[in-house]
């Protein structure tokens, strides 16, 4: 079990620390529903540390990224940032990434930290003739991210050369962050909020971790465990690994089709034939699951359309926004359309009770951003 350099800062802030992924990891600080609201509400500041982080250089290296993942790299400009998935030949994926197109031989890659292996792996197998260089930057670089609309005045004291507001969303940059010099600083996010990452030196981790703590503070600033990043993620409708995609569940299906590049010049990559059978003939589609009763979807649940059973919960949670319970999971193309058109309901079956639960668009939530 692998932990983070920010391990002790989690504990003394009173983190209560479970497994993930092969790392042990702070799930929650004070109550779940307490946390996503102070992310909706204020600004949280989360350890990422556990995720994957690679570097590809060379060459070859955008050519060889457009081989192997499903965005269209060479398109990136540089200083943009673009989701995209590493799939199988049959097009589901081994992992979905972030793409950060540094230069024109200089690519980094965020991956799931349960994937990060996988990926670095399937890359080493797939670089043949290309004239790359694969990099695992994952314990030398930490990462940390703030989401929540005090973010950048959160943030904005401690950075150097870099105004924040004019880091557009999906793009980065480059600045000094407390004294460091050349940080990365990007605009994503996985809440459905603003928010921005800083990758920095993972030996001054645990002094820029206490910073933003303080410099924050007037910004309502608090710390933030996996329990609330995964309900903040599912109200924004945001995939999951291992949830709503995985390698029986592919992108097209899943309503990623933004992440994936069809465009002849950008050629063949692995998995593009098996995606563009899928997407012109789709078996099924990723929905969004409303219920006012007192039970939450939760995954693993079956899904039943009178008497035939017709999926299994992906995802679900109490959402402390909406104020109701929500999930995720796969239905038949034809009854999702036909549900969500009608507003119609299916029911969700834990040891031989029902629950009637809404089939809706997702996302649950979506905030306008400037």
């Amino acid at each position: 079990m692998q932990a983070t350099t920010l391990h002790d800062a989690h504990v003394a802030l009173g983190a209560k620390m479970i497994d993930f992924a092969g790392w042990r990891m702070p799930v929650q600080y004070g109550p779940i529903l307490d946390e996503v609201n102070t992310v909706r509400q204020r600004t949280g500041l989360f350890d990422l540390s556990h995720m994957g982080r690679l570097q590809v250089t060379g060459p070859d290296a955008v050519r060889f990224l457009d081989r192997v993942v499903t965005s269209f790299v060479a398109k990136i400009p540089e200083g943009a940032i673009r989701y995209g998935l590493v799939c199988r030949e049959d097009g589901n994926p081994l992992d979905d990434l972030l793409v950060y197109k540094t230069g024109p031989e200089e690519v980094f890659i965020v991956a799931n930290a349960s994937n990060k292996d996988t990926v670095l792996e399937w890359f080493r197998e797939h670089t043949g003739d290309f004239a790359v260089e694969l990099e695992d930057q994952t314990q030398a670089l930490a990462m940390v991210a703030l989401q929540g609309q005090g973010s950048q005045a959160a943030l904005q004291p401690l950075v150097q050369g870099l105004d924040l507001g004019t880091v557009g969303y999906y793009k980065f940059g480059f600045a000094t962050v407390a004294g460091l010099p050349n940080v990365r600083v990007s605009r994503t996010g996985y809440t459905g909020e603003d928010g921005f990452e800083v990758y920095l030196p993972d030996g001054d981790v645990v002094r820029v971790w206490d910073e933003l703590l303080r410099v924050g503070k007037p910004q309502g600033l608090a710390p933030i465990g996996l329990g609330a990043r995964d309900t903040l993620r599912l109200e924004a409708g945001m995939p999951l690994y291992g949830h709503e995609i995985d390698l029986t569940h592919n992108p097209v299906e899943a309503g990623l089709g933004f992440g994936l590049s069809f465009k002849e010049e950008k050629g063949d990559w692995i998995g593009r034939a098996a995606l563009e059978r899928v997407k012109a003939n789709p078996t099924r589609a990723l929905v969004g699951l409303v219920t006012d009763g007192k039970r939450a979807p939760r995954e693993g649940y079956t899904l039943f359309h009178g008497d035939e059973e017709v999926g299994r919960v992906c995802s679900g949670a109490v959402s402390p926004t909406l104020g109701k319970n929500i999930g995720s999971g796969y239905l038949p193309v034809a009854l999702a359309a036909e549900l969500k058109g009608s507003g119609g309901t299916i029911d969700m079956d834990l040891r031989g009770k029902r629950q009637a639960c809404h089939v809706v668009d997702l996302p649950f939530y979506s905030r306008t951003r400037k």
